[in-house]
């Protein structure tokens, strides 16, 4: 689609992240930075539509997003969707990670909500896990599914001032640090998103072309 083309790069040369988070962004860039692409985000590409997000697994949300905006953009996409769920609170919040405190919440009002969720919850049942599961899709209708998950459990209070979201407040118990303490690429190698990041690089196995998947 020429209105996607960018100083002369073919559409054919991006890969578009179907995110306007810019957190998420940064760190898929990262980890894809010796790819011959050009990465985007939704931000770059005014006019995308939007995508309810309804499913009721990780992986429905993933794949949602990325075939609707695949077949929309004419580009190989890749969509996460990804959550903390928590021992204590049956598994929540999961896919309603972003929207816990409501629609328009932010990252803190989350955060918030979730300490009062689990104040008097003791250090034994603080368990919870990230989530994230990755959907790469092209116009074709082809897919490549990758999963990440990391354990660890809900801090008392927010620690650190890197990552987004949860990230103060979940606690890596090995490193007795959260993730938003750790540098971005000690993140990268660990977090949910950069195991599941791994895993879809192994499946692609070098095999990835510009807007088709093998």
């Amino acid at each position: 689609m020429a209105h996607l083309e960018r100083n002369g790069e073919a559409a054919s040369s991006e890969l578009l992240v179907a995110t306007t988070n810019r957190g998420k962004f940064v760190e898929i860039a990262e980890a894809f930075k010796d790819l011959p692409f050009r990465l985007l985000s939704l931000r770059d590409v005014p006019g995308a539509p939007e995508v309810v997000e309804d499913g009721e697994t990780f992986l429905a949300n993933a794949r949602k997003k990325a075939h609707q905006t695949a077949r929309w953009s004419g580009k190989l996409t890749l969509a996460d969707d990804s959550g903390l769920v928590v021992e204590a609170l049956g598994g929540g919040p999961g896919v309603h990670s972003a929207r816990y405190a409501g629609e328009k919440a932010t990252d803190e009002d989350n955060r918030r909500k979730l300490l009062r969720e689990m104040e008097g919850v003791p250090e034994g049942k603080r368990r919870a896990a990230f989530v994230c599961v990755l959907v790469m899709a092209d116009p074709d209708g082809r897919e490549v599914i990758a999963e990440g998950r990391v354990e660890g459990r809900i801090a008392r209070e927010p620690r650190g001032d890197g990552g987004f979201g949860y990230d103060p407040l979940f606690l890596i118990p090995s490193l007795a640090k959260t993730t938003a303490e750790l540098p971005l690429t000690e993140k990268n190698a660990l977090s949910h998103r950069g195991l599941a990041l791994k895993d879809l690089r192994g499946k692609l196995g070098g095999q990835l072309t510009p807007k088709r998947l093998p």
